[in-house]
């Protein structure tokens, strides 16, 4: 069966013999017991737990004609809209169980967008990508590996291509061919989960030219590989990990982000699947970025749920939930926390189908869904910070808290109405912050899977304003060239479409 129970996965990632992993500057050779990666080993855990739990199973496993069993969702090439959907689901039940990012889903994506870039390249003759790359699949979901999806490249100079950058590793890139494999260097930034994953699997960031070739490249290969450092990024409040505590700094659930450099690293044959092919970059791209943003209304709404939760138990242990302007707020959250979930929904049953067994997300949907991420969650946050109060920002830490001289003041200023405790105040304004201003609701829902304007020029350019023009001119009553089809929406195919249908 290619299902594995969380603790298996612990078991499976505790000794890293190659890779180095460093945090705040120090080497970790145990990243299930460091403080600092714990809460996000332990949030990665709760997708293998997912797919034995009552409430998640029949979401979190899925039968494989690969392999002719079940296995883990994360692992799965989505066969229908209906998979597509239960992928926003599962996203947003598991954001109820850990309240953080659960790190997966990139690899998740990358899977995906791989399998659909090798059937394209098939069919227009390049054969051997598909056939390597469905027997990487198979071992992926026999084994229920944990994988990271490593797309952003450290970039350099913006403004330069990747063969134009002074330095020439600002992109990942092959150094070296040989009969048995590549080499490759480089760095790929703010890789989610990667501490924390079995296998990378690296895709390339942008559209390449025939100048970029050697940056054209798609691999995937062991995280405990002879050659791989792992820098792990810093993040709000992260250093209450290592007090020791329970409260402060939640540490039972969290994520990470790490700068993975890719030193003279050795890639198998069989684990590279594009190679100097930059004709597919543009559509592995496009086909990439619009899976991880129709994912983005599942987790982000998951979120917002546990902020709402939270905001609204605030309110009661301050007495003011049936206050008008409170309510007010919430009704705010839900519907700002609604829209984003919705639009996920609809990016994933208006599904395209480029290829035979491939489905693919609405790439407008998609687009709009995390154009939407990128705004409500701050908007969720203020509102929460409004209805928590100040204290979201100045509560006693845990140890005054648990210091026998202070317990009894802060027992007595600190509780609301009575039911609530003090501790029950701290634990709940605790959970806020870090939830709420953390680095997986506010900064990874500006940035990840690409920036606002990205998403804006996708689906401007996605939208056909010329046909919308025409409609308008010809119920105005001018002189109209428009043309009706059965096609509803004005829509422009998207490239990935086009290359499909010029096999």
């Amino acid at each position: 069966m290619g299902l594995r129970t969380g603790e298996q996965y612990l078991d499976a990632i505790k000794v890293r013999n190659k890779a180095e992993v460093y945090v705040l500057g120090k080497e970790v050779k145990d990243v299930t017991t460091n403080p600092f990666l714990k809460p996000s080993i332990l949030s990665f855990k709760a997708t293998f737990d997912a797919a034995w739990d009552e409430d998640t199973k029949d979401l979190a496993r899925v039968w494989s004609p690969f392999i002719n069993d079940e296995t883990n969702r994360f692992n799965h090439i989505h066969r229908s809209p209906d998979d597509l959907a239960a992928k926003v689901k599962l996203l947003r039940k598991i954001s109820h169980k850990v309240g953080a990012c659960f790190q997966r889903c990139v690899g998740f994506d990358a899977l995906n967008t791989l399998y659909i870039t090798v059937e394209l390249m098939a069919q227009h003759g390049k054969t051997e990508p598909k056939e390597k790359f469905v027997e990487y699949l198979k071992t992926v979901q026999k084994r229920d590996l944990a994988l990271a999806g490593a797309m952003t490249d450290a970039k350099g100079v913006r403004t330069l291509k990747p063969h134009q950058q002074p330095n020439k590793d600002a992109y990942v890139r092959v150094t070296e061919v040989t009969k048995d494999g590549i080499y490759v260097s480089g760095a790929k930034a703010n890789i989610t989960g990667v501490a924390a994953s079995e296998e990378i699997v690296v895709l390339p960031t942008r559209a390449m030219g025939p100048e970029d070739q050697d940056y054209a490249v798609a691999f995937s290969v062991p995280t405990d590989s002879e050659g791989i450092k792992i820098i792990v990024g810093r993040q709000l409040n992260d250093a209450r990990r290592l007090e020791g505590g329970e409260i402060d700094g939640i540490p039972y659930f969290y994520n990470h982000e790490g700068l993975v450099i890719f030193d003279h690293v050795f890639v198998p044959m069989d684990r590279v699947f594009l190679l100097r092919d930059w004709q597919y970059t543009g559509q592995l791209v496009e086909i990439f970025s619009a899976y991880h943003r129709q994912g983005y209304g599942g987790c982000k709404a998951g979120l917002g749920d546990v902020i709402i939760g939270a905001s609204y138990n605030l309110a009661k242990q301050a007495g003011v939930e049936k206050a008008s302007h409170i309510q007010e707020k919430i009704t705010e959250e839900i519907f700002l926390t609604e829209t984003m979930y919705a639009a996920g929904i609809a990016a994933s049953l208006n599904a395209v189908q480029p290829c035979p067994g491939c489905w693919w997300v609405n790439p407008m949907h998609a687009n709009v869904t995390k154009h939407l991420v990128t705004r409500f969650p701050s908007q969720i946050s203020q509102l929460s910070v409004d209805i928590a109060g100040g204290i979201l920002g100045t509560a006693p830490s845990e140890w005054d808290l648990k210091n026998p001289k202070l317990r009894e003041y802060i027992a007595k200023y600190l509780q609301g109405i009575e039911g609530y405790t003090a501790e029950d105040r701290i634990r709940m304004v605790r959970l806020l912050e870090n939830v709420s201003l953390g680095v997986a609701f506010q900064i990874e829902s500006v940035h990840g899977a690409g920036s606002p304007a990205a998403q804006r020029i996708m689906f401007t350019r996605l939208y056909d304003l010329s046909y919308s023009e025409e409609v308008a001119k010809r119920l105005a009553g001018m002189k109209s060239e428009v043309h009706f089809t059965q096609k509803t929406e004005p829509w422009r195919e998207t490239e990935t479409e086009k290359l499909a249908k010029s096999k």
